[in-house]
């Protein structure tokens, strides 16, 4: 039997999970378990259904490296043994759009002075993310109230590239601002080009204006992406 070591590896490879927190967040099931398994040094069976019933990964392949990556196809379920004209093609799983990984979400709202450092933000939950989502420096967002709606709408998930603080004009930035947190607005140069408007997408929300140094100091990244219902 194969040390639990050498499994795990293939399952945190094949499901892009990083620690034991993604990968059990992954099974459903608890951080505890994983080192109970890692103590035993045995793969628990229910581990392999779940993971071909979530990814259509090949049992023997976790086990003994042998194999298919996949057995499930668009149609279905597809025996190790089939004929190779109906054997699946495993090269798309390894697309960015295909892998995925395990960020945290956090709140918009924190408590934002000014003349203070920037708060911590407030993890309340876990999103898993196709890899071509991902960036260095991104933070995703749970967007809260309606000012950029019918766009973006309340409870949707953001991508927030803190890298990228080089204001464009037109384009979407999370901003701190004093007794809100943090907030989304498209940002425009003015007319006189000394300064800068905010706009919300939704009418009811009046313009605003932050001189340059006031905008580089709220400024926390460009909006990069959405995710949401409809």
């Amino acid at each position: 039997m194969p040390a639990f070591a050498e499994i795990y590896e293939r399952i945190k490879l094949a499901t892009s999970s990083r620690t034991q927190v993604e990968l059990a967040e992954v099974l459903d099931i608890r951080q505890s378990s994983i080192s109970d398994a890692k103590r035993r040094n045995s793969v628990p069976g229910d581990w392999y259904m779940k993971l071909f019933e979530k990814f259509g990964l090949n049992p023997d392949w976790l086990k003994q490296g042998v194999g298919p990556m996949y057995l499930r196809t668009e149609h279905g379920y597809m025996p190790q043994d089939a004929p190779a004209a109906l054997a699946e093609s495993a090269a798309h799983y390894g697309d960015a759009l295909a892998k995925h990984s395990v960020s945290t979400i956090f709140d918009m709202q924190c408590a934002y002075n000014d003349k203070a450092s920037r708060p911590e933000l407030t993890p309340v939950g876990k999103i898993a993310l196709p890899l071509s989502l991902g960036r260095e420096g991104l933070l995703v967002l749970r967007m809260r109230g309606a000012n950029m709606s019918p766009l973006i709408l309340p409870g949707a998930h953001l991508g927030v590239d803190t890298l990228d603080n080089t204001v464009v004009s037109g384009q979407m930035y999370a901003i701190f601002a004093p007794n809100e947190g943090l907030m989304l607005r498209r940002v425009f140069l003015n007319s006189a080009q000394d300064g800068y408007l905010l706009r919300s997408e939704s009418p009811d929300f009046p313009e605003t204006a932050l001189t340059p140094e006031l905008l580089a100091k709220r400024l926390l990244g460009r909006v990069v992406w959405i995710l949401q219902e409809l």
